[in-house]
C-alpha cells in the first residue's frame, strides 16, 4: 500500500487569528503515534482543540484542530510530523507500510558552553534560542559567580543531526549572539559521549511533596487538577474498551493521555473525549488490568507534574518533576515554561540543575531551580509555585 509523501500530512492553516488550523495525519499505525504526534506539536507551541482518530490497527487517520501563532513554523512542524511517522521516507517519494522498523539511533550528544553577564531572565532567552534552533536540552548545569558571570553547560541534541558541522554550529552562535549581544563573553560546542546524560542520575535528596503518591490537595506545593473521572465500558463495542475521562482541560492534556496508554502498550481506536481502545489481544476484560489503567490515567491528570518550593538552609529551592515515557523521552518545554513563569516575575536565577531520578518504580526528570533572592526579591512562596504550577498547565495567573 502506497501514499504519496506530501499527503501523510496535510495542513490547513485558519485565514483568521484565533480560529483553529486543521492537521491530518494519514499514515501506517503503531502503538505511541498518537503520543509522539502530541508531543511534536506541543513542542512547537500550538494548542491542541480536539482531536479525531480512526484506525484499524494497520493504517490510521488522524485530525487535529490546533491553535496556532503567528510565529509559527508550520513548514518545519510538517516535516517533524512526517519524520514521527512510520515508514515515511521522502527517498522515492512514495511511502509504503513496512510491519518492522528498525530502532533509531540514540542522538549524538554535545556541550554547549557559554560565560556571559548575568541578567535577569537570561536563561529563559538562552532556553528560547535553543528551542527554535531545534536542539533538545538533556541536562543542564547553570551557575552564577560572585563577580556577576553566569557559567551555563547545556547537554543537547540536534533534532536535525547537523550540530557536528562548523555551519550548524555557527548558526547557533550567531543566534544566542544575537540574543546575548556584548555580554556573551565566550560560547564553544563540543561532542560528548552519550553517557554523559545516560548518567545524569541525581543522588541528592528529594522532599516527600516531590516523591509521595499519595498527597492532601490542599497540602502546600501538591498542586493538582480538579475533578478529574476515568471510567471503563466493554459493553459498547464487541473488540475494544471505551475509556471515559471528565477533566480539566490544560496544557498538554492529550499528551498526558496519549503517553499513559503509549506506557502500557495500548491503542486507540477513536478518539474525541471518549477513546476506544485495545490490547494487543483484544478488550480490557481483567478487572485488575481495568482498576490499574483508571488508577494510572486519573494519577496522570490530577497532578502531571509535581511542583514544590523547599528551604534549602538561608536559599530557596524550586523543584519540577514530571514523568518520563518508557521511552526514555521527557516532557517538552518544561524548562522553558519554568524560566518563563520566573522571568515574568522578574525572579532571578542563581543555578539550575537538570537530572532523573528512580521515584517509585518510574523514572522522574527533576529540574532544580535555586533563586536568586537579592535585597528586592518580595514575591510569596505561594505566589512563585502558582505562577510555575499554571505557566506549566497553561493556564492564566
Amino acid at each position: 500500500m502506497g501514499i504519496l509523501y506530501d499527503d501523510v500530512v496535510i495542513m490547513r492553516q485558519s485565514e483568521k487569528e484565533g480560529e483553529a488550523s486543521v492537521i491530518t495525519v494519514n499514515c501506517p499505525d503503531k502503538t505511541g503515534l498518537g503520543c509522539d504526534l502530541c508531543r511534536l506539536i506541543l513542542f512547537f507551541g500550538l494548542t491542541i482543540l480536539r482531536v479525531d482518530v480512526s484506525t484499524d490497527g494497520k493504517w490510521c487517520y488522524i485530525v487535529f484542530w490546533v491553535i496556532g501563532k503567528p510565529t509559527t513554523r508550520w513548514g518545519l512542524l510538517k516535516k517533524r510530523l512526517v519524520g514521527a511517522c512510520p515508514s515515511c521516507s521522502s527517498a522515492s517519494g512514495i511511502s509504503f507500510y513496512r510491519s518492522e522498523l528498525q530502532p533509531p539511533k540514540p542522538p549524538d550528544v554535545f556541550l554547549l558552553k557559554f560565560c556571559c553577564c548575568d541578567r535577569r531572565g537570561l536563561l529563559h532567552d538562552v532556553t528560547v534560542v535553543l528551542c527554535e534552533l531545534e536542539l533538545t536540552i538533556k541536562r543542564v548545569k547553570v551557575s552564577t559567580t560572585p563577580d556577576g558571570r553566569v557559567m551555563d553547560l547545556f547537554y543537547i541534541t540536534d533534532t536535525r543531526e547537523l550540530l557536528h558541522t562548523k555551519k550548524r554550529q555557527e548558526d547557533a552562535y550567531d543566534n544566542l549572539r544575537a540574543v546575548l549581544g556584548v555580554s556573551m563573553i565566550s560560547c564553544e560546542i563540543e561532542m560528548v559521549g552519550r553517557e554523559i546524560t545516560a548518567c545524569a542520575r541525581g543522588h541528592s535528596f528529594l522532599p516527600p511533596v516531590i516523591t509521595e503518591d499519595k498527597f492532601d490537595e490542599h497540602q502546600s506545593g501538591s498542586h493538582t487538577s480538579n475533578n478529574v473521572s476515568v471510567t471503563l465500558d466493554n459493553s459498547l463495542s464487541p473488540a475494544h474498551t471505551l475509556v471515559q475521562i471528565v477533566c480539566q482541560d490544560h496544557k498538554a492534556l492529550l499528551y498526558d493521555i496519549m503517553r499513559t496508554l503509549k506506557d502500557y502498550n495500548i491503542q486507540k481506536r477513536n478518539c474525541e473525549v471518549d477513546l476506544f481502545i485495545m490490547q494487543a489481544d483484544g478488550k480490557i476484560i481483567d478487572p485488575s488490568k481495568q482498576a490499574a489503567l483508571c488508577s494510572r490515567i486519573r494519577t496522570e491528570l490530577v497532578r502531571p507534574l509535581r511542583v514544590a518550593l523547599v528551604n534549602r538552609g538561608p536559599d530557596t529551592e524550586l523543584l519540577v518533576a514530571n514523568p518520563v515515557e518508557l521511552s526514555g523521552k521527557g516532557r517538552p518545554l518544561v524548562f522553558h515554561d519554568i524560566t518563563l513563569a520566573l522571568k515574568m516575575l522578574n525572579i532571578g536565577i542563581f543555578s539550575a540543575e537538570i537530572g532523573r531520578h528512580m521515584i517509585g518504580d518510574r523514572e522522574w526528570e527533576v529540574y532544580r531551580v535555586l533563586l536568586d533572592e537579592g535585597d528586592d526579591f518580595s514575591v510569596p512562596t505561594n505566589q512563585i509555585e502558582d505562577a510555575v504550577w499554571k505557566m506549566l498547565m497553561g493556564w492564566e495567573f
